[in-house]
């Protein structure tokens, strides 16, 4: 746990992917091909407390939904790349704009689609419930699954790392 630790204190940029990791992978869809997604209320305050030290938040995703779109806006998250069947160009342009380097990246992923980024960023994570291979290739593993709690995991354990999650707990009590 000390190696993640260290990883997780260089860590200015998180990637989520959407499906698998911020919904439980189910896609809800009517017969007029609206989509509709849950999120986890819980995942969604660990990334406004991670966003409030300071560390950005960035979205890369295979499919494009508006309801995506309505979920990150009213978390504040501008970095979203939706519709990214290939991930890693979206990942690249994402920290050349922002001028980091990969060590001060993670990525936190459920399928192999995924593995591109999991393979070059400082900090691998893998959703509790990812696929074996994903596993393998993770730097750490949620406690919890995918729309369930693990992005919330995420982000608190770089908080720990960084010594920034006690204050931001403490606004709460």
């Amino acid at each position: 746990m000390h190696e993640v630790f260290v990883r997780a204190s260089a860590i200015k940029l998180v990637i989520f992917d959407v499906d698998g990791v911020l919904t439980d992978g189910g896609l809800f869809l009517s017969d007029d091909g609206q989509e509709y997604k849950v999120f986890y209320s819980r995942d969604g305050h660990g990334m406004k407390m991670l966003q409030y030290t300071g560390v950005q938040i960035g979205i890369i995703t295979g499919r494009t939904s508006q309801v995506v779109s309505h979920r990150m806006e009213s978390l504040g998250i501008t970095h979203v790349y939706q519709g990214q069947k290939i991930k890693l160009p979206a990942y690249e342009h994402l920290l050349e704009k922002l001028s980091f380097q990969t060590h001060e990246t993670a990525y936190v992923g459920d399928d192999v689609v995924d593995l591109a980024i999991m393979q070059r960023v400082g900090l691998a994570i893998a959703v509790q419930d990812a696929h074996p291979l994903v596993k393998q290739h993770a730097h750490w593993i949620t406690p919890n699954p995918g729309g369930r709690g693990a992005a919330r995991d995420a982000c608190e354990l770089i908080m720990e790392a960084q010594g920034t999650l006690e204050a931001q707990l403490e606004k709460h009590y």
